[in-house]
C-alpha cells in the first residue's frame, strides 16, 4: 500500500500538493450525476476538470476514477487536484538543521508559510520541502507565522506523528525567540507579560481583552543600540520565552508593552505591504527548541542559524551575559 493511501489521501501528491477532497450532495438533493454535480459547482474550471476525469484523476475514496455511471451515497466525497493559483515565490531557502527517520527540523525563512492556506499554496514551508526532500508523508509538529523566520519541526514517519503534535500541544517544549524592537529610556531588563488574547475572524489584529490571562510571555533586553531603529531611535535585542501559544502573542505582548516589533504590519498599526516586497521582514525569529524526545527520551535542542537584519551583522545575538535564559537548555542535538 503506497504512503498515500496510508495517510488517507486516493490520489499520491502532485508536485508536493496534496490532492482536494470534496464532500458531495446526498442522494436526491443534486444532480443524479456526480459529474454534472462537479461541472455545476467549479463552472470556471471546467476545461481542467473535464481533461482530470478522462485522465482518471477525479476518484472516489477508495481510489476508483468517477464517471458518468458512478453511483454517489450519502456523506460521499470525491478526490481530485486543482492547480494552484501563481504566486510570488519567497526568494529565500529554507535550511535543513537536522533529519533523520522521524524529524527533519528546519530553518524556515520569513515569509514563508508553514502549510498551505489561502493565497499560499506552492511557496509553503511543507509543500517545498515534500518536493524538494521526496518526503510524501511530511507534516508539521507544529507551526510559525508567514512572517516569522527560525526554527520549524517537522515529522516524517506517521506512526511518530501524533507523539511529537501532542508534545507541542501539550506545551511540554521549551520556545525561545529573539526580536528587534524599540528600547525606550527606563524599558526594564525583565518583563513578565500575561492577559489574555483574543483573535477574532475576520479582523487581522488581535487584541488583549478584560478575563483570566490566557497568554504569558517572558522578555529580556540582552542588549540596545543607540539611534539604530526608524528616525534615529533607540532599539534593543530581546530574548521572548513564551509559556503559551495564543495567535500573534508575541507580537500582541510586545506592542503592548510600547515596544512593537520591527517590521511588524500588524501592531501598532495596520499597514499595507505591496504584494512581493520582501524588503522589510519581521524582526522576529524562532531562536531555538528544546523537547524530550517522546519515542527515543533523549533530551534534543535545535538552533537557529539565522540572524535579524535589524541588529548588527555578525555579532553573537542572544549571548549577552546580562541576564541568563529562565530556564537553562539541553545540550543534546544542537546544530
Amino acid at each position: 500500500m503506497s504512503s498515500s493511501r496510508r495517510r488517507g489521501r486516493p490520489l499520491p501528491l502532485r508536485d508536493g500538493v496534496d490532492p482536494v477532497r470534496i464532500r458531495l450532495a446526498d442522494p436526491g438533493q443534486g444532480p443524479r450525476s456526480i459529474t454534472e454535480e462537479l461541472r455545476r459547482r467549479f463552472p470556471d474550471r471546467l476545461a481542467e476538470l473535464t481533461e482530470a476525469l478522462e485522465a482518471g484523476q477525479v476518484v472516489t475514496a477508495d481510489g476508483a476514477p468517477v464517471t458518468a455511471a458512478t453511483r454517489r451515497h450519502r456523506g460521499m466525497d470525491v478526490w481530485m487536484y486543482r492547480t494552484p493559483e501563481p504566486e510570488i515565490p519567497v526568494p529565500h531557502q529554507i535550511d535543513v538543521l537536522y533529519s533523520d527517520d522521524r524529524l527533519v527540523v528546519v530553518d524556515k525563512p520569513h515569509f514563508l508559510a508553514t502549510t498551505p492556506r489561502a493565497g499560499h499554496v506552492t511557496e509553503t514551508a511543507l509543500v517545498r520541502l515534500r518536493r524538494d526532500l521526496a518526503l510524501d508523508d511530511l507534516a508539521p509538529a507544529h507551526r510559525l507565522d508567514r512572517l516569522t523566520a527560525g526554527v520549524l519541526v517537522f515529522t516524517v514517519d506517521p506512526a511518530y506523528r501524533g507523539a511529537y503534535q501532542e508534545l507541542f500541544a501539550a506545551r511540554r517544549v521549551t520556545k525561545t525567540y529573539l526580536a528587534v524592537a524599540a528600547a525606550p529610556d527606563g524599558v526594564p531588563d525583565v518583563q513578565d507579560r500575561s492577559s489574555r488574547i483574543v483573535k477574532t475572524r475576520g479582523i487581522l489584529q488581535a487584541a488583549e481583552v478584560e478575563g483570566e490571562p490566557d497568554a504569558h510571555t517572558r522578555i529580556t533586553l540582552l542588549d540596545v543600540r543607540d539611534g539604530a531603529g526608524p528616525d534615529g531611535t533607540r532599539i534593543g535585542l530581546y530574548r521572548l520565552e513564551p509559556t503559551t501559544g495564543r495567535t500573534h502573542q508575541l507580537r500582541v505582548h510586545m506592542n503592548a508593552l510600547g515596544t512593537p516589533i520591527l517590521g511588524d504590519d500588524l501592531y501598532p498599526r495596520v499597514r499595507d505591504v505591496t504584494p512581493g516586497d520582501f524588503s522589510d521582514p519581521l524582526q522576529l525569529l524562532a531562536s531555538s527548541i528544546a523537547f524530550t524526545d517522546p519515542v527515543s527520551g533523549e533530551t534534543r535542542e535545535f538552533t537557529t542559524r539565522r540572524t535579524l537584519d535589524a541588529w548588527t551583522r555578525g555579532r553573537d545575538q542572544g549571548a549577552h551575559q546580562g541576564n541568563p535564559p529562565s530556564a537553562s537548555a539541553p545540550n543534546s542535538c544542537k546544530l
